[in-house]
């Protein structure tokens, strides 16, 4: 195996990027969801799947500098915390943030048609669900796209790691919870497998919903009143993964 893609944005629900290289530390990859949009109003967590407008802004996080590229506009600057915690409901969990100043919060409000503010961590994975690293396999997207009658990208699914199995059997995965996967220089102990909303549905670049991903899931994917795609991992061992590098199961 192989590792194709690695994806994953600083600013959740903005458009899922690839990336080159990520660094693994205990908390996951680093850079991955530092920051998050809140509704003031209902004391939440903004989500993709009800503000699918999101994955049409790029973001970046580099050198303490954050940039998103929003339509017609770019806003950048650095995050200035303002001293406001906030707890903030996030898929029925509290998650602790700090509301940082800067051009973010105006600019989103304007895109999205209502006021909101820019929040930031206060400890990794306040805004994760489920653990901090996902997995997804080319076998598992080639069954998928032959029942959709399509290809399907990867980055609906806003998985950390795209993984090229070849010509394996689709969902190999599903076997690799309780087992650790080898990463480039890291490791992931893999727990268990994703459980998918309707936000697969929405083309990953524009937010509209073109396709019936979670219906066509549904029919051979669901058990438990969920279904599933995909599984997830946290990391057992801590180092750089690239692009390009080998995966592999460990023995054990």
């Amino acid at each position: 195996m192989r590792i194709e893609r690695i994806g994953f944005t600083p600013l959740k629900g903005t458009r899922h990027t690839s990336h080159d290289t990520v660094e693994l530390t205990g908390d996951g990859p680093v850079g991955d969801r530092a920051f998050c949009l809140v509704d003031r109003a209902s004391g939440r967590v903004l989500r993709t799947v009800q503000n699918p407008s999101l994955v049409q802004a790029v973001a970046r996080w580099d050198a303490g500098i954050l940039s998103v590229d929003l339509p017609g506009r770019t806003v950048e600057g650095v995050p200035t915390p303002t001293g406001e915690q906030v707890k903030v409901d996030y898929w029925g969990r509290v998650a602790q943030l700090e509301i940082v100043d800067g051009p973010w919060a105006a600019a989103f409000s304007e895109h999205l048609g209502y006021d909101v503010a820019l929040g930031r961590a206060l400890h990794p994975g306040e805004v994760v669900y489920g653990s901090s690293v996902t997995l997804l396999t080319t076998s598992s997207l080639r069954r998928l796209a032959a029942e959709v009658g399509r290809d399907v990208h990867d980055a609906r699914f806003r998985s950390t790691f795209l993984l090229d199995t070849g010509d394996a059997e689709p969902h190999v995965e599903d076997s690799w919870v309780g087992r650790e996967i080898r990463l480039g220089e890291a490791t992931v102990l893999v727990r268990s497998p994703v459980p998918r909303c309707a936000v697969v549905d929405s083309d990953p670049v524009t937010g509209r919903r073109d396709v019936q991903v979670l219906r066509a899931l549904g029919g051979y994917r669901h058990r438990d009143n969920e279904v599933y795609f995909g599984v997830d991992a946290v990391v057992s061992s801590p180092g750089r993964v690239g692009t390009g590098d080998q995966a592999s199961t460990e023995r054990g």
